[in-house]
């Protein structure tokens, strides 16, 4: 109780000195990856959104990325993620290692490293190639187990996501993987209940045994995760007089991409916009944070042409067509907001997005 107390009145102090503090320095890190959302996704969003803006239209810089992996003109998510980490490239399938198996040290573990708090939100599993590859090294992104252990071992203070049935593995330092966690102080926590008064603290979230329910069906779980995220790592970076770092994940974009399932796909993206609004709405409040929305590759091969040949017709309505059901080369957009929006523009790898991001966080 006496922790919860300090935690609240060391949040509302530096919520309440924030704006003063506003020096153009990036102290905060707001990291939020569509998997599989190429800049057609973004597009077939807006175009059912009509009128309503997205918050990918509020961004205040815009670039684009190269996608390619180490040893594929089309990259995996395991690859994508550990560039977009690490700001290294590694071979198709490896997470958090360069292509000879060396661990590489990612943006998250060199935030942590530094006094930063740090936090992941996901609607995949925790163990899932994009967050594994913030935190775990290993050769094969479907060794979970290794992953689960690399997991425990990273000390991220805020997690949110699935992957509960292997967190309730048996764990090498006695009991299951949830037990240790709450040995280390963490709260753990299948729902969001008691996670929502949470000020600071470690706190572990893990909600459904696999991923989450597909969008709609899993309500606002990623917004609302943001929210708390941020919330409790607010506060850790205002006790520790540090900032903070924060990727989330719309893990399922890229399911429906494969799928090739146009609905399913826009859900995911409503569901996604809502966090990245979420996100952007933190950064008005609290200047120093800076917001990055990207993907780690486009998935289907959308495209969006006219139902309509005559062009001198009325609008007779766009279709989305998807050409493959795998990965696409193509490359993907990158939008910034907040304090650091207009210092990353252009055409740039990757590894360069990642490493630029750092140097702004003073973390290379």
């Amino acid at each position: 109780m006496k922790k919860r107390l300090l935690c609240l009145a060391v949040l509302l102090v530096g919520t309440m000195s924030a704006p003063a503090a506003e020096d153009g320095k990036v102290r905060n890190l707001i990291f939020l990856i569509g998997d599989g959302m190429g800049l057609t996704q973004v597009s077939l969003l807006q175009l059912e959104k009509g009128d309503t803006l997205t918050a990918f239209d509020r961004a205040e810089g815009v670039a684009l990325v190269r996608t390619r992996s180490a040893n594929s003109r089309v990259t995996d998510s395991a690859a994508a993620a550990t560039a977009l980490a690490s700001g290294t490239k590694t071979a198709n399938g490896m997470v958090g290692i360069d292509p000879e198996g060396r661990p590489l040290q990612s943006m998250m573990a060199r935030a942590r490293q530094a006094g930063m708090a740090v936090g992941i939100a996901v609607t995949c599993g925790l163990q899932h190639a994009t967050p594994a590859a913030f935190y775990a090294h290993v050769p094969d992104r479907n060794d979970t187990l290794s992953i689960t252990r690399d997991l425990l071992a990273s000390g991220v203070d805020v997690l949110f996501g699935g992957g509960r049935k292997s967190l309730a593995e048996e764990c090498p330092e006695g009991g299951n993987y949830l037990d240790t966690f709450r040995r280390r102080g963490y709260f753990v926590a299948d729902s969001f209940a008691g996670v929502d008064t949470m000020t600071c603290g470690r706190v572990l979230c893990s909600v459904t045994d696999g991923p989450l329910p597909a969008a709609p069906g899993r309500g606002d779980f990623l917004p609302r995760a943001t929210r708390c995220a941020l919330r409790i790592l607010s506060g850790e970076a205002a006790r520790r007089d540090r900032g903070f770092l924060l990727m989330v994940e719309g893990s399922q974009i890229d399911w429906a991409g494969h799928a090739n399932d146009a609905a399913w796909m826009q859900a995911e993206l409503r569901d996604f916009d809502r966090t990245v609004a979420t996100a952007m709405e933190y950064a008005d409040r609290m200047p120093g944070t800076l917001v990055v929305v990207t993907a780690d590759h486009e998935t289907g091969g959308l495209s969006i042409p006219s139902c309509e040949k005559d062009f001198t017709r009325p609008d007779g309505g766009v279709d989305y067509r998807f050409s493959t059901g795998n990965h696409s080369a193509a490359m993907v957009p990158v939008y910034l907001y907040g304090t650091g929006a207009d210092r990353i523009t252009g055409v740039m790898d990757n590894t360069e997005l990642a490493r630029r991001i750092m140097a702004l966080l003073e973390l290379e």
